[in-house]
């Protein structure tokens, strides 16, 4: 008894440091490392292999999404009886998946290799991919995110995308759990499999997927740093307006972004003559201007999180297609309304702007602009970048404070310019605002919590990397067929014996 609970906390504690594997500490190296804990204790107690890998996840989750707690009790002023609850509610239910995981791995089949180095990985793949999409899905904290961009593992990010970066830590990870369990021929074999795992992602790092095309384009990307508490105040309104306005006049650049909802009113309310001022300012300095702005439904009735180009009012815009339950809309609300009476929650009834699509064009660029929280899926932005140069991300992470939230949200962009090998332009109320080069790393960042103008020169790209191409699929199939297989044998060697 004591040693299953000795084994439950070391399990619970290896979870719970995972938070120094992801941003702002990325060391990627621990993760393969916290990981094997629960896989190899799981071996040693297999009755209890779903409740070491459920642990495992709660902390896990816990510790990276602790931030969750700033925006519903700190901004949105939820009471923390509630508030609290609800933060766990969401680890609880993401703890399902590594806990099903482990639970699969140990049960279908007792022989090492397979169980650890087979089902395993494939097991936490498919598992991974659920969470993705189930109940409008939550990939952020996926292992392959610990991975970019310093890892070696990071290299399989444009062939693969980050589901095969998850593939290859938990490949890493079976690997590990094999050492104590096999004869030292055996562990020959493993170790060198992960070196030629590892060595694999150093060479595809190293690889060009897609090519420069046109003239290098002068960027602007504003960073407003107005706190959330007066975001949406009626009293701060024209003080926001000012703030824009200033620093888009005092902007020299081709292109000119500003952050998810920067002027915190619908498009058709706007000043007539704030919105003259604004666009002749740009256009005096020659320079496109997009900005985040909610703007209602061409039918009228609801209403979008939408990015305009305010220099070209004939443009299509953009609209946020993912929508943030409980933050932009509300999940069964017969179930869930009722908490909305305790929130300051502005617009958290937006309306969904449709699947892929189309770039705006701005500076002789296509640029794929996604909004905020829609940047971790990065299967469902491929489409739109095939056919864009650039890609750009507004965001208001103002809603988290000073948490690691704006780290590990300028993590996922990162993973989605190496996906796509194209630049991307991340403009944002109080940070992470960043231009990230094609290859996933950082060019500048600006200082979160403050109030400039980042401002550098990029390249757009075209050409499409292999998995722009075929996206999750080839990884899905091979975790697919990895588990029927073991599935198979698993019922052979039972009937047999």
């Amino acid at each position: 008894m004591l040693r299953s609970l000795c084994y439950l906390l070391l399990a619970i504690v290896a979870g719970a440091l995972t938070v120094f594997a992801f941003a702002p500490f990325r060391l990627f190296w621990l993760m393969p490392l916290l990981l094997a804990v629960p896989v190899v204790l799981a071996q040693r107690a297999p009755r209890h292999a779903f409740l070491l890998g459920y642990l495992w996840g709660l902390a896990t989750y816990t510790s990276n999404f602790h931030w969750i707690y700033n925006s519903l009790h700190d901004i949105a002023g939820l009471p923390a009886w509630i508030a609290a609850p609800l933060v766990l509610l969401l680890p609880a239910y993401l703890a399902l998946y590594p806990g099903l995981a482990t639970w699969f791995a140990v049960r279908v089949d007792t022989r090492p290799w397979l169980r650890w180095a087979v089902a395993f990985p494939a097991a936490w793949t498919v598992t991974e991919w659920l969470r993705s999409w189930m109940l409008t899905g939550f990939p952020w904290g996926a292992v392959g995110y610990s991975q970019i961009t310093e890892s070696p593992l990071a290299g399989f990010a444009p062939v693969t995308g980050t589901l095969g970066v998850t593939y290859a830590v938990a490949l890493s990870v079976g690997l590990i759990a094999l050492l104590p369990l096999v004869t030292w021929r055996s562990r020959l074999v493993a170790v060198l499999a992960g070196l030629a795992l590892w060595n694999g992602g150093l060479w595809l790092k190293g690889q060009q997927w897609t090519s420069p095309v046109g003239q290098p384009v002068r960027v602007a990307l504003a960073q407003g740093n107005i706190p959330q508490s007066l975001k949406w105040d009626p009293a701060n309104f024209e003080s926001s307006l000012r703030r824009y306005y200033q620093q888009v006049a005092t902007t020299r650049a081709d292109l000119m972004i500003l952050p998810e909802t920067a002027l915190p009113v619908f498009l058709g309310d706007l000043p007539s003559g704030y919105l003259t001022m604004i666009t002749n300012a740009a256009a005096i300095n020659h320079m496109a201007l997009a900005t985040g702005i909610p703007r209602r439904t061409p039918d009228g009735r609801g209403y979008l999180n939408a990015v305009v180009a305010l220099s070209d009012p004939t443009q299509p815009y953009y609209a946020k297609d993912h929508l943030v339950p409980f933050g932009e809309f509300v999940p069964l609300p017969l179930i869930t309304g009722w908490i909305y009476q305790f929130m300051n929650m502005p617009l958290s009834g937006f309306t969904r702007g449709g699947e892929n699509q189309a770039p705006l064009s701005l500076a002789g660029q296509q640029v794929a602009f996604n909004v905020c929280y829609e940047d971790s899926f990065g299967n469902e932005l491929i489409g739109p970048a095939a056919r864009a140069t650039i890609l750009a991300n507004v965001s208001n992470l103002a809603w988290f404070g000073q948490s690691n939230a704006m780290s590990q949200h300028l993590q996922l962009s990162q993973a989605r310019a190496l996906e796509t090998g194209r630049y991307m332009l991340r403009a944002t109320n109080t940070g992470m605002t960043a231009i990230i080069l094609p290859n996933g790393e950082i060019g500048s960042v600006a200082a979160p919590d403050s109030q400039q103008v980042l401002i550098g020169t990029v390249t757009g790209h075209t050409g499409l990397t292999p998995y722009m191409r075929y996206g999750d699929l080839p990884v899905l199939l091979l975790a697919g067929v990895l588990m029927l297989l073991t599935l198979l044998t698993g019922w052979w060697r039972n009937r047999r014996g």
